[in-house]
């Protein structure tokens, strides 16, 4: 019985070799060579689950990275209402205003916060600055009329109609109103952002934080909010862009600090 052979009987010339016989040593594909296109793959593979590991990665380093250095940045910038050094202005950020016009509770505790500083005589001026872009919707003067009928002079205290943010609000208090040092109120986990946007500017701000309602829900997730908040923040201060409505000088700040001496 003649063994089974490899070869195709229909070329002319192949030597024929037995089925199952292994090919001479010469005349076999280099082991590297055999390799090649299997390492290959896997290497792409790999590379493909780095770069979809680094992808998923970056938005997480980029996060914690911002929050990182903005709490750090302002260690020793942070009092409590009865320790704070004294400023001549206390700037407080604008937040929600109820549709009755009144403050809401996380904005009523930032300006309870502020009247406690100015009864104290911690601070002279309460510049207030919040959203006005709408006709119908008035943060500053819901605010200014909140402190005075919480017993503070009218003429104590200052709107700015154009704190769409906290950089906006930092950035004219600076540029607009022509304040050197203030002291910052907002909710405690919103300070940190605050100061490190104030500071970097050119405020010689420190800051007292509320922690009233901080076992509500509402506060969770503000907090939660402030890490995308950061990365915003240190965008903001490396591209410096200037507010919407950056406006002329005024005067009314110094105004008031000028009647409080008097």
């Amino acid at each position: 019985m003649q063994p089974e052979t490899s070869a195709d009987p229909t070329v002319p010339g192949e030597q024929r070799r037995p089925t199952g016989e292994r090919r001479p040593r010469d005349e076999r594909r280099p082991r590297g060579e055999r390799r090649t296109g299997g390492w290959r793959a896997r290497r792409r593979v790999r590379l493909a689950a780095w770069s979809l590991a680094g992808l998923l990665a970056l938005p997480v380093l980029v996060a914690a990275g911002s929050w990182a250095w903005v709490q750090a940045s302002i260690a020793g910038d942070r009092y409590s209402a009865a320790s704070v050094p004294a400023r001549p202005v206390a700037l407080v950020f604008g937040a929600a205003v109820m549709p009755d016009h009144t403050p809401s509770p996380f904005l009523a505790a930032r300006l309870d916060l502020a009247r406690r500083l100015w009864e104290d005589g911690k601070v002279r001026v309460i510049l207030v600055s919040g959203d006005n872009r709408a006709r119908n919707y008035d943060e500053p003067t819901a605010m200014r009329d909140y402190l005075v009928r919480t017993g503070i002079p009218a003429a104590a205290v200052v709107r700015d109609f154009a704190g769409f943010n906290s950089y906006a609000s930092c950035v004219r208090a600076k540029q607009v109103f022509g304040v050197t040092g203030a002291v910052l109120v907002s909710q405690d986990y919103h300070l940190p952002r605050a100061l490190r946007i104030c500071r970097s500017v050119g405020l010689d701000a420190v800051g007292v934080g509320s922690r009233a309602l901080a076992d509500t829900s509402a506060w969770t997730d503000g907090s939660r909010r402030e890490v995308l908040a950061d990365v915003k923040a240190v965008w903001e201060l490396i591209t410096r862009p200037e507010p919407r409505f950056a406006g002329p000088p005024d005067p009314a700040v110094r105004v008031a600090l000028a009647r409080a001496e008097s």
